[in-house]
């Protein structure tokens, strides 16, 4: 649940700042117990924008803030 609500969250802050991005969860199933999320760029490169696997306890530091995810895709498609 926890996971689901936060990738909802993450998802929608991504949509919201840069049109027309699609935005896919979990296309691969996922790693148990992790967060991470990728950007997969037009020419099929993959760019780790966040990965909450070396993080925590407290489990809360597994999930980023979404304005944090939306900060390293702006920096990664500059």
């Amino acid at each position: 649940r926890v996971f689901g609500r936060n990738a909802a969250a993450v998802s929608a802050a991504l949509r919201g700042a840069v049109a027309h991005l699609p935005v896919d969860i979990n296309p691969r199933p996922p790693r148990r117990n992790s967060f991470e999320v990728s950007l997969v760029k037009e020419d099929g490169s993959t760019v780790e924008l966040w990965s909450g696997i070396g993080k925590g306890p407290p489990r809360k530091l597994k999930f980023p803030q979404p304005e944090t995810v939306v900060e390293a895709l702006k920096s990664s498609l500059a």
